[in-house]
């Protein structure tokens, strides 16, 4: 398919291509739809094997950034930067700062945020040379470390899908597997904790495996997670890692982690849904991230509003969940509905408005 039928098909507005010879800047802007407001989505630093992986990484990150934005109720649009680099090695002030003069150009429809090789410092950075940034560090006056909200979001998608499976939100004595125990995971392992749960990790990284073990939690090799007799497992790292592959390997009732695109195909929702699998769709559980940083857009920080409003994944969830049970459709199709349904109502009263 032709890149400008694909964006045409997945409904993706604007793609921007943008090189500084100066700084060695080579980055991505995808903007997949503005209908709620400005598009909105971190910008992420990544060696990148070829332009054409940065192109299909921006579409697809932008396209999921609006149905994460629609499905919270907030004002915004998906979006999403890529910047193809290794941010250990190539990241340097002048590059970041390049890639924010081609943020400003857009004029405010997009808006950047800290993802995967970008940090708060990069964002300080960026704000120098724009205004259209959020995610700043709370020194700076913004809204800080997005991981603290994305975990609490989790855990509250998680009671959710609790309570559908057993009857109670309560997570006291459930076995939680958690894969990958970065900054959401650990946020994510604290709330867990303070409820009595039991905690079985893994990772890739010895330094966070050692942290878990500090922690007193139980780690286990990375092939054996999908294995351990849990009653949730929840996917913090990798995407595609709920496959044809590991399915049949999982011993649990609830899937439900902060991880991105952990369905490998949308036939893999479907085999939890026919397996009886309670499966909390990742850009509705994660979207704590997004919600902390649209609290800083155009008004002063308060970290009670994005925590209340982050509380409310736990009915954004139950919501996607009767969507579910009413259409007899897999969770993940049912906050796909909730999102498009979302996005529909809203354009349809922006065409009355412009017919009147």
């Amino acid at each position: 398919m032709e890149l400008l039928e694909q964006m045409g098909a997945e409904g993706h507005e604007q793609l921007v291509v943008v090189s500084d010879a100066g700084s060695g800047l080579k980055a991505i802007i995808a903007i997949h739809d503005t209908t709620l407001g400005p598009a909105c989505g971190g910008t992420r630093i990544w060696p990148y094997k070829s332009e054409q992986e940065a192109i299909r990484d921006a579409l697809r990150l932008s396209r999921a950034m609006t149905y994460k934005a629609a499905a919270a109720d907030l004002p915004l649009g998906g979006g999403k930067g890529v910047i193809i680099a290794d941010s250990h090695t190539e990241k340097t002030e002048a590059l970041v700062r390049a890639y924010g003069r081609f943020v400003d150009t857009l004029g405010g429809r997009y808006l950047t945020t800290t993802d995967v090789g970008s940090t708060g410092r990069d964002m300080e950075y960026i704000k120098q040379e724009t205004d259209y940034v959020v995610g700043l560090p709370t020194t700076s006056g913004g809204s800080g470390d997005t991981s603290i909200m994305t975990g609490l979001g989790v855990y509250m998608g998680m009671k959710a899908c609790a309570k559908e499976a057993w009857g109670q939100e309560s997570l006291i004595g459930k076995t939680v597997a958690i894969q990958g125990f970065g900054k959401v995971a650990t946020h994510t392992a604290h709330h867990l904790m303070k409820e009595d749960a039991t905690l079985v990790v893994t990772d890739v990284f010895d330094e966070e495996l050692d942290r878990a073990r500090d922690m007193g939690l139980k780690v286990v090799k990375p092939d054996d997670i999908y294995g351990v007799d849990c009653d949730i497992f929840a996917p913090c790292a990798l995407g595609g890692v709920i496959n044809p592959d590991t399915i049949p390997q999982l011993k649990c009732k609830v899937v439900a982690g902060g991880a991105n695109n952990q369905l490998l195909t949308d036939a893999d929702g479907e085999d939890l849904h026919r397996l009886g699998i309670v499966y909390g769709p990742d850009y509705i559980l994660n979207s704590g991230g997004i919600i902390n940083a649209e609290a800083e857009i155009g008004r002063v920080y308060n970290s009670d509003r994005a925590r209340e409003k982050t509380e409310r994944i736990y009915e954004i969830m139950e919501r996607v969940i009767a969507i579910s049970k009413d259409e007899e459709i897999p969770t993940a199709k049912a906050a796909d509905r909730l999102a498009e349904d979302r996005l529909k109502a809203v354009r349809g009263i922006r065409q009355v408005y412009r017919a009147n």
